[in-house]
């Protein structure tokens, strides 16, 4: 393999991100928007306006790709000086090691998968001001509206920068990425949450010169304590053997393990091979990262707090349902926060924001329109009853790409909830809380 690694303190414009994750809270196995329609993008180079930037990616849809079976997506950082391209064709070693032996591995069973590598600004992960973490949000709206994927199933791998890039999004969309693996990261693109538990897979060199061990190690602590994991000091390889050691945590919470894959041998490297301190597409970290992603169906289980209140930024009062009415059509108000079931909303792995448990937050006869009713409806999966909750407090639809919205800026009680246009006022602003 090609791997061009750069020494990373000389990368400037090291940021962080800038805001709480979105709340996924329960299973969802429907797929995305763009399940049952045919494929709008296709494998090849993308180009994505995100932060008032062009940006870049790399897609791999499988070549039998099906509308209606929702897809596996991996997303796969390249390290500092390196490319989108380098993770996608493998460099050297080609289709083999192509998103660190994945898609090999991924084409073995049953081709289930689609894979993106981004391309970072200066070929690095700065993430200054959060602008990474937007560009993965934006092209996860894109993928999911434009191919069949399954919510409950997006994972990231990345190496070095890369890893850290990982790291971030593990920090900041905990309920986005089901899992992620960190090939000899550190904490260099920021860690903007960084308190709930999201499934975590470490893997550092003993001798790595560029990032040491210890940088991996404190990642890895970090979702040892989110993930309510028994602490330990996981066995690692004496230094010369040549080998690898890898340790699932105990006592972790149900789905949210930590597994931790020390390595002697390559150093800073995400392809070490046993016995030598060469590398390539043989290594055994390409099949320990797919058993680790592979692990997890199509079902996501609760974090802890279940369902949370729905509260506007400027009003400070909680999306509601007048009365407790559970009756189709009913339009979401803003009320004094009373902690009821009227006001308690479960954001699931489909992307719905569901209240009494089987009534969801839905615009109104499908509506894309400036002013149509945010009501409640029976549960159906469809993209008007999908929702993004953004990083920037923002909930937009799915299918309409509308901002919820306070009627009128208004803010007391009984203001309507509605969609518009998103405007970046505070009166579509929102924050879900236990």
């Amino acid at each position: 393999m090609a791997l061009v690694v750069a020494v990373l303190s000389t990368v400037p414009g090291i940021g962080s991100t800038a805001s709480a994750a979105p709340v996924r809270t329960t299973a969802g196995t429907a797929g995305t928007a763009g399940c049952g329609t045919a494929a709008s993008l296709s494998s090849g180079t993308h180009t994505i306006t995100s932060s008032g930037q062009n940006r870049s990616y790399i897609l791999r849809v499988p070549a039998n790709y099906d509308q209606n079976r929702p897809y596996r997506l991996v997303f796969g950082f390249h390290w500092v000086g390196g490319t989108a391209n380098d993770v996608d064709s493998g460099g050297t070693d080609g289709y083999n090691w192509s998103y660190y032996g994945l898609r090999r591995l991924a084409d073995n069973d049953n081709n289930g998968t689609v894979f993106v590598a981004p391309q970072g600004l200066n070929n690095g992960w700065a993430n200054s001001n959060g602008q990474d973490v937007t560009f993965v949000d934006d092209m996860t709206r894109q993928l999911e509206g434009g191919l069949c994927i399954d919510p409950a199933q997006l994972f990231s791998a990345g190496f070095s920068y890369g890893g850290s890039m990982t790291y971030a999004l593990a920090c900041a969309r905990p309920t986005v990425f089901r899992a992620v693996a960190v090939y000899s990261g550190a904490n260099l693109s920021g860690c903007s949450g960084g308190t709930q538990p999201i499934a975590y897979m470490g893997l550092h060199g003993l001798r790595d010169n560029v990032l040491p061990i210890a940088s991996g190690r404190a990642l890895r602590d970090q979702f040892v304590r989110n993930n309510g994991c028994t602490p330990q000091n996981p066995p690692e390889p004496a230094n010369g053997s040549l080998t690898h050691v890898v340790t699932a945590y105990s006592g972790c919470k149900p789905g949210y393990p930590v597994v931790w894959a020390a390595f002697d041998g390559a150093g800073h490297d995400p392809g070490p091979i046993d016995g030598c301190t060469c590398d390539g597409w043989h290594t055994w970290t390409s099949g320990e990262v797919w058993k680790f992603f592979t692990q997890f169906g199509s079902t996501t289980p609760p974090p802890p707090g279940g369902s949370q209140e729905l509260v506007g930024q400027a009003s400070g009062r909680c999306v509601d349902i007048n009365a407790s009415a559970t009756t189709n059509g009913t339009q979401a108000q803003l009320w004094d926060c009373n902690g009821g079931s009227n006001q308690r909303w479960t954001y699931t792995a489909a992307k719905q924001l569901v209240v009494y448990g089987n009534k969801c937050l839905d615009a109104s006869g499908q509506g894309t329109a400036n002013g149509t009713a945010a009501v409640i409806w029976d549960c159906n999966g469809q993209a008007n009853q999908q929702w993004n909750v953004n990083a920037d407090g923002t909930v937009t639809g799915v299918q309409s790409g509308l901002c919820l919205d306070a009627t009128g800026t208004g803010t007391a009680n009984g203001t309507k909830v509605q969609l518009w246009a998103c405007s970046g006022a505070g009166n579509q602003k929102w924050s879900l809380r236990s």
